[in-house]
């Protein structure tokens, strides 16, 4: 349904440098145990058991649907952004195709080949593939200084050049991502650089084995707004100069439109729509899409945003049938509440998993049906997460 290449896109015979094809996450529920029933199991002696029901390992086969059968590609030197509101499975998504998390279904195409499970497989994987997380402050060991940082997967995978010494390396990498004169930051630790100066030492501490596919996790949420510039700039000029393939995590559609090829739009673990970046945000054909852009900041915009969506994200849990955005949705039909909508084509490159775009619906399937939920509210108004009692999102930029 993802069809990621915008104008100018590779041959149709080209191969993706990194492919996912339905892949899927399912986490299971670990239900606390109250002290009643601790004490009353303790007195029965069933907390040692295990089986449905028992204990806090979970209850009922309960999980969360995390990400439901994404299928994107990622291309050589091109960006292509994934947003959604906290809990819609971008951060999920990505640790699924940096083989941090094992999926529950779907499959990793690697330039076309299935990757590897060997040993040594993996490690040329996380070779090719490397992340880039959300947090400056924390993604770096606050106890060791910045040429730690730089010399460890040097001398893990090997120096990029034969020949050149490890101290011209890692002052090669610092001046790549503009950090100069390299001399100045060698020996500082973590807590003596700006946040936009940390992010810049985890970017190059991702390029320092050489990878082709560069994963950007909200790389610039938790940045001061006057260096995000700065960040995304960077994340450019290396898809450009290094061909590398990008995918950019973010909640903000505006800073998705101004560095991505090509935009994944996700809610509820599922993707609602894609295309080509300007298409999608100059015409987005899924009242999603375009809720997200109601709440983005736009200078050209007279007064506060008119926001149309309903309600709140539904749980993971229990998600509700058919469309996961109807109880939301300001158009929904009878239909979006019993069939899951596939893939339409609105335009060359451009998808959206919405009825709205089925042009062969009967009456009874086209009648409206009653938006469900409370007050108005933007994609801000969240606090679930991707996992379980996880946190791997934080409050959007889109405000």
């Amino acid at each position: 349904m993802t069809q990621l290449h915008e104008a100018a896109p590779p041959p149709a015979t080209s191969t993706p440098l990194l492919e996912a094809r339905g892949l899927t996450k399912h986490f299971p529920v670990h239900h606390a145990v109250s002290a009643d029933r601790a004490a009353h199991g303790v007195r029965r002696g069933l907390l040692g058991r295990r089986g449905p029901g028992m204990g806090a390992a979970g209850r009922g086969g309960d999980v969360v649907h995390a990400v439901e059968s994404v299928s994107l590609a990622l291309d050589e030197a091109r960006v292509t952004a994934v947003v959604g509101e906290s809990g819609s499975g971008k951060s999920t998504l990505a640790r699924l195709l940096c083989r941090l998390v094992k999926p529950t279904a779907g499959q990793l195409l690697l330039d076309g080949d299935p990757v590897p499970r060997s040993g040594r497989g993996r490690r040329e994987y996380a070779r090719q593939v490397q992340m880039v997380l959300q947090d400056p402050f924390s993604s770096l060991n606050p106890v060791h200084e910045v040429r730690y940082h730089l010399a460890r997967p040097l001398q893990v995978h090997g120096p990029d050049e034969a020949g050149r010494s490890l101290d011209d390396t890692i002052a090669a990498l610092l001046e790549r991502v503009a950090l100069a004169p390299a001399d100045q930051f060698l020996r500082k630790y973590p807590h003596e650089l700006s946040g936009g100066q940390r992010q810049r030492v985890a970017i190059a501490r991702a390029l320092a084995v050489r990878p082709r596919v560069l994963l950007a996790d909200e790389p610039v949420s938790m940045l001061d707004v006057s260096i995000r510039l700065g960040i995304l700039n960077l994340l450019g000029d290396l898809c450009e100069r290094e061909r590398l393939a990008i995918l950019y995590i973010t909640h903000d559609i505006a800073s998705a439109r101004y560095l991505a090829d090509t935009i994944v739009v996700m809610y509820a673990g599922q993707v609602v729509e894609s295309g080509p970046a300007r298409t999608v945000t100059d015409q987005p054909a899924h009242p999603y899409t375009q809720l997200l852009l109601s709440a983005a900041p736009d200078p050209e915009r007279d007064g506060a945003p008119t926001l149309v969506g309903r309600g709140a994200p539904p749980s993971l849990v229990t998600p509700p049938a058919g469309c996961r955005f109807h109880p939301r949705c300001p158009h929904a039909m009878a239909v979006c509440a019993t069939a899951a909508p596939p893939g339409f084509d609105v335009a060359a490159g451009h998808v959206s998993a919405c009825w709205l775009q089925a042009r062969d619906l009967t009456a009874a399937q086209a009648s409206p049906l009653a938006p469900r939920g409370g007050g108005n509210t933007s994609p801000d108004d969240t606090s679930s997460n991707d996992e379980p009692g996880g946190g791997d999102d934080v409050s959007p930029d889109t405000r």
